[in-house]
Order: C-alpha cells, then structure tokens, then sequence
C-alpha cells in the first residue's frame, strides 16, 4: 500500500493560541509540517460571522471541527489568500490548499486577479477548492443573494476558464457582464490552479462542477459505494476517468469528553479504509491532538511516522 499524502489543516487552531489569531505562529506550524514530509496545508475561510454561526449551538469541544452552526461567531477567520501567500514565500515544496473559498462574495476578475498572483508566487503550488458556504447572514452583510449562490459559483469558473486564455476577455450574463478585458499575468499553469470540490453530500451540481472543473475532490464526512458510481459514471461519459481525481479523506477525532484531545492512533485507523475506495490524500488538525503551539513539528513528524507504518 503506497504511503499517503497528508494535509495540515491550519484553520481553526486557536486552542493551541489562547483564542488569539497568532498568524505568525501559523506560518511557523506550515513550515514545520513541510519540514515533517507534509504535502499541502489547508486554510479555509469565512468574511465576516453573523449569529446564524452559531445558531445550532457551539460545539462541545473547542478543538472540533467548525461547522454551520455550530460556532461562537466570535472565531478569528483572517483572510485565507493572504496568508496563504505568507506560507508561499516561506515555503518551497507543500501544495497550498485555499479551501472553502466562497467566491459568490467576490467579484469574479478580483478572485481571479488574486488567485492567479498566489499561484505565479507559488510556482503552481495553489489548489483552490470553490464554493458557496452555508450563512445567510454573511451573505446578507456582503449584499449578496444568498439564493443565487450556485449561479454565481457557476459564472465564477466560466470565467476563470476564460481567463486563464488568451486575452481580451468578454462577459456577458445576468450577474457579470464586461467586454474586451486584458487579464495580464494570468496563473502558473495555463489553464489556471488546480481546483478542488467538496462539501456536504454530492448534490448534482458538485458532480457538474467536478466533471467540467475538478482536479481533486473533498467530501465533508463518508461518501457511499452509490455516490461514487454516480460520480465515476458521469466522468467516463465526459471523456475523464476518476483515477486522475485526487481524492482527499479525512481523521477521524474521537474526544473523550469537552476538554480532552483526541487520541491521534485512533483518529488515524480510518485511513487504510479510505485507501481501498481511491483516496490518496487526507487531513489532519494538528489541534484535536495537541494543546502545544511548539508542538505542532513533532506532531507532523509523529503523524508522517504512524501513517508510513499503517499503510506499509
């Protein structure tokens, strides 16, 4: 069984900083983790929180996973892009993964404009995984229809596609409409960053998206035997084959109770699993295992020598 690629996850690890969005911590964490063996660092994002954030309830234990509705509206979300760029120009090999990007709340020449520019400083290093998030009161403070979220998701990656060609570039639709733009420099890769999908379920439009777009795919929680059928299935009558999908799985962190860290050999037992349905890389948060910020490079080392073990 081939070793797996491993993702840092570098959000939501404020546990380990007191609460403070200690960003200088985290550029030190991401090179730590490149130094470990690591293959990508992930971050995600949020805007701005409104209650809706927590409108389910906060989690338990502070160290899980931030979903939609589950979080103090108060977590410190800093702005992905930029510091993905910070990690860019302290880093030479780990993969960049700007997850959860919701690119309704941009104009789609300003996304691209500074998805292009992280990409050429990173040598191609970007992997961006679009989408359009869950709260409506972000959408409502940004004055975006959160009922037109997935056209405008779908306009957003026309026109990258269109970008990332010759130009000038020309528009025209309900929502974005502009004519003869030159976009110049464009992105590391001639047909723009790697682009990645996920989220709940695998509704038919992610299935669209990834068939036309994907380069790799990241569920949040188990796909089914079916879904992935359908998923397959829809590729090989596009002329792709899914071997060439990265797939990216997932820990499992299992908390004893609401102020315990989970145990890391537990969490890491659900990855030979996932290895057997076709996933090659998965994620981890170095904060559901660990309190200590000075931590974070001997957890890496210790994840990369657990994970080399299972899967030999």
């Amino acid at each position: 069984m081939t070793t797996p690629r491993m993702q840092l996850v570098l959000s939501e690890n404020w546990t380990m900083t007191a609460g403070r969005a200690d960003l200088p911590t985290v550029i030190r964490w991401a090179r730590e983790a490149e130094d470990a063996g690591f293959d990508s660092v992930m971050i995600s994002e949020h805007i701005v929180l409104g209650p809706d954030a927590g409108a389910g309830g906060v989690m338990g234990n502070p160290r899980d996973y931030a979903l939609p509705g589950n979080q103090d509206p108060h977590t410190p979300w800093p702005n992905s892009l930029m510091l993905l760029s910070a990690i860019a120009a302290v880093t030479n090999r780990v993969r960049l993964a700007a997850s959860a990007v919701i690119a309704p709340l941009r104009h789609p020449l300003l996304l691209a404009r500074e998805l292009g520019t992280l990409d050429l400083l990173s040598q191609g290093r970007l992997m961006v995984l679009p989408n359009v998030s869950w709260s409506r009161d972000e959408y409502a403070a940004l004055g975006v229809p959160f009922s037109r979220r997935g056209k405008l998701l779908d306009e957003h990656l026309d026109i990258w596609a269109k970008l990332w060609g010759p130009s000038p570039v020309s528009h025209e639709s309900e929502y974005y409409t502009f004519q003869d733009v030159y976009f110049e420099p464009k992105a590391y890769r001639p047909d723009g960053p790697r682009l990645c999908f996920g989220g709940a379920g695998m509704h038919d439009a992610m299935v669209r998206r990834i068939v036309r777009y994907g380069h790799a795919f990241n569920p949040l929680g188990k796909v089914t035997p079916e879904q992935m059928q359908t998923l397959k299935t829809t590729m090989a009558a596009a002329g792709r084959d899914i071997a060439d999908l990265e797939m990216i799985g997932s820990t499992r962190a299992v908390f004893p109770d609401d102020n315990s860290c989970a145990d890391l050999a537990q969490a890491l037992e659900a990855i030979p699993e996932q290895m057997t349905q076709g996933f090659t890389t998965f994620c981890v948060k170095p904060s559901q295992f660990t309190d200590d910020p000075n931590g974070v490079g001997a957890f890496c080392r210790e994840v990369m020598r657990r994970v080399e073990s299972l899967t030999a």
